[in-house]
């Protein structure tokens, strides 16, 4: 930036809290500074800049889907090829579908915060030794994704099931993942009526997802009274800027030119 420039940030969520928010962050300044530019920046070269600067430049131990998803938003499948590539394809539902999706699941907050890069750390340490637990969490994608395009209107409650299979996984991947009171918290929505959820982010902290039929939500809710239930919808759109058009200034200079 070549003038002086103020930025100001505000979360609805706490940071260290496994939402993604430092990648939000980031992609949100970068799609920030070249509309400023009067530029625009495709999703792809934007999520893989925000990428290179949290892995590269800052050398942080994150993942690349946070960026994707904070760059496209929307309900994706997301492929890591070898080669580097990153391939998003959209989960295509019908409106009445994903929105009965939606509404059977609850977010809570444990109140735990965390730094992530430190979890993951010990789960990179890992890797070499947990690739067969991996593998079955990658395969469990494959199975939800089918729950959620073939399914009727109200039959998503083998996606509870899967969400509890690949919570079992993921504690496993190291012992830093969960804790006694992340315990508690699961085993109280399980004894209570969801039917599967797991830890959001890196582990140890943060939010919670759970999948409830709506019948049972209140008594989850009751069971877990002493924590913050956060409302969500999913959003289709990605970062956005919101009160500033790129291609104005453009369009601008256009009809100056053209007046000329």
């Amino acid at each position: 930036m070549d003038r002086g420039l103020e930025i100001h940030h505000d979360a609805d969520i706490p940071a260290l809290s496994g939402m993604g928010s430092s990648s939000a962050f980031t992609v949100g300044l970068l799609k920030t500074l070249y509309a400023m530019e009067g530029r625009k920046i495709h999703k792809e070269e934007l999520y893989q800049k925000a990428i290179h600067i949290e892995q590269n430049e800052i050398k942080e131990n994150v993942g690349s889907q946070d960026q994707v998803w904070a760059a496209c938003g929307g309900l994706n499948t997301i492929d890591f090829l070898q080669n580097g590539r990153i391939v998003v394809e959209p989960i295509i539902m019908p409106e009445v579908s994903m929105r009965n999706f939606e509404s059977r699941l609850m977010l809570f907050y444990t109140g735990l915060s965390r730094y992530a890069s430190e979890i993951a750390a010990e789960q990179i340490k890992n890797t070499a030794g947990n690739k067969k637990e991996l593998w079955e969490m990658r395969s469990l994608v494959d199975d939800a994704e089918k729950i959620m395009t073939k399914a009727g209107v109200e039959d998503f409650f083998d996606f509870g099931q899967l969400l509890n299979e690949t919570w079992k996984l993921k504690k496993s991947l190291s012992s830093s993942i969960s804790n006694p009171e992340i315990d508690h918290i699961y085993e109280s929505a399980i004894m209570n009526g969801a039917v599967g959820g797991k830890l959001l982010g890196a582990g140890n902290g943060g939010f919670m997802v759970f999948y409830a039929e709506p019948e049972h939500q209140p008594r989850v809710r009751e069971a877990l009274k002493g924590y913050l239930q956060v409302p969500f919808k999913f959003d289709f759109a990605g970062s956005e800027i919101m009160v500033y058009r790129p291609d104005y200034q453009r369009a601008q200079d256009f009809e100056r030119v053209a007046a000329y």
